[in-house]
């Protein structure tokens, strides 16, 4: 197929294109597509599922890094004078601009080797997102579907179900794509809370905690989250300082991040309380 387009995949933008007629008409059922959507994909490659999205809308936008696409994609569709095709990185994309009044409908077959940044890029725009559909390597959405001492629950899984509630669609061999990955890949569906089951008072200290309790996911929690919280202050949250981070709901890891801002905000902080608030949720790609 790639050759039949006069382009390459190429290995530094994870570039695999999927051809499989029966997966692409099982994820376009699945994105249920309706003409006045504002819909926004992001690498669309040859354009497999972008064809089967302008036949019903339009006005679709596209997101694309290889400068070498671009063209392909404005040949293919030139027949579509309202196909919009943005020239740009989808890590530092800023979503918000396309949305003209209406919440996007974000969709992509998302290289795997920026899949986690990307999605903690994405979640960071949860609030102009109507729902988001994702084909991404299996183990991903494993970890974004993961629940509290499942050995793939970890800081991915806490963040994406902070913002979203995700829904595992169903798995594609690697046979669908060519060039064939190494990896089974699955389909996920995001939609954002409308709202937050467990709002923390201060989201980036919620991240620090997350990603500082996974940094250590093998310790206990008293030696994980040591210098952060104590264990008394754990125990008085009602969680047992012997858990392991992967044993913590995402309630519990609110409860702590409120703690910590609550003590900052009566100036009790720790100065390692203000460092990791400083830090960006998108600038972190451990689980």
């Amino acid at each position: 197929m790639s050759k039949k387009a006069g382009h390459q995949a190429r290995k530094r933008f994870g570039q695999n294109f999927l051809h499989d007629p029966g997966v692409i008409e099982r994820i376009i059922r699945a994105i249920h597509p309706k003409p006045d959507d504002a819909i926004v994909e992001i690498g669309p490659g040859l354009g497999a599922i972008t064809e089967e999205i302008l036949a019903v809308n339009p006005k679709l936008q596209v997101v694309e890094l290889d400068r070498d696409l671009i063209p392909v994609l404005r040949t293919k569709f030139f027949n579509y004078p309202d196909f919009r095709i943005h020239e740009g990185d989808a890590l530092t994309f800023d979503f918000s601009q396309l949305t003209d009044g209406k919440p996007l409908r974000i969709i992509g077959n998302l290289p795997y080797n920026i899949s986690t940044p990307l999605i903690f890029h994405l979640l960071s725009q949860t609030g102009v997102v109507q729902d988001m559909h994702f084909m991404l390597q299996k183990e991903v959405v494993q970890r974004m579907a993961a629940v509290p001492g499942d050995n793939n629950y970890g800081r991915l899984g806490i963040m994406t179900q902070y913002f979203c509630k995700v829904q595992p669609l169903f798995e594609v061999g690697p046979g669908a794509f060519r060039p064939a990955p190494k990896v089974d890949s699955a389909i996920v569906r995001l939609v954002p809370h409308t709202e937050l089951p467990h709002p923390a008072k201060d989201l980036g200290t919620l991240q620090a905690v997350v990603r500082t309790a996974f940094n250590a996911r093998r310790k206990t929690l008293r030696k994980a989250l040591a210098g952060v919280v104590t264990v008394e202050q754990l125990l008085a949250l009602g969680i047992n300082d012997g858990l392991r981070p992967e044993n913590l709901s995402l309630a519990d890891y609110v409860s702590i991040a409120d703690l910590i801002t609550a003590e900052k905000e009566s100036g009790q902080g720790s100065a390692q309380a203000d460092e990791s608030r400083a830090k960006d949720v998108s600038g972190d790609t451990h689980d």
